[in-house]
């Protein structure tokens, strides 16, 4: 699996994840059981980055909070398909506990983004910055 610096790139992590689920599935084996979870963990996985990169070029602030939120749902979802995967190939349980572990994080930050915009914050603490998206309409008096 291909790991990251201690960069708060998100778009890069998002990403990351996704590219490691989608190895991570490569190497199971895929029956009539696993088929099916397989693609639904692909689904969700890759999702969690496609709604961020979504949410950066959001056309308002609604919009953006929406994505984000999504982010949030597709992070959750992806951790009970990795529970699933390990239920139905319990050889791979070493490799989706650490899948599950990152996943969670990545739930975390959503949270605390979805959470922040709330409260009507837009800088996110431990130096992690989300940037306003562009306001639609007239600017500066034009």
């Amino acid at each position: 699996m291909r790991q990251l610096s201690n960069s708060y790139n998100l778009e890069e992590r998002t990403a990351v994840f996704g590219e490691n689920v989608i190895d991570f599935c490569r190497i199971l084996n895929q029956d009539v059981i696993t088929k099916p979870i397989i693609s639904q963990l692909i689904r969700s996985a890759t999702s969690i980055g496609a709604n961020y990169m979504e949410a950066n070029a959001a056309s308002s602030k609604k919009d953006f909070a929406n994505k984000i939120f999504i982010c949030k749902k597709e992070a959750q979802e992806t951790k009970h398909w990795l529970r699933m995967v390990t239920k139905a190939s319990p050889e791979a349980k070493v490799k989706t506990e650490a899948l599950s572990k990152e996943c969670q994080e990545l739930t975390l930050i959503f949270q605390k983004i979805t959470s922040t915009l709330r409260n009507g914050r837009m800088k996110i603490e431990n130096s992690m910055e989300i940037t306003r998206p562009a306001k639609l309409g007239r600017s500066g008096g034009n």
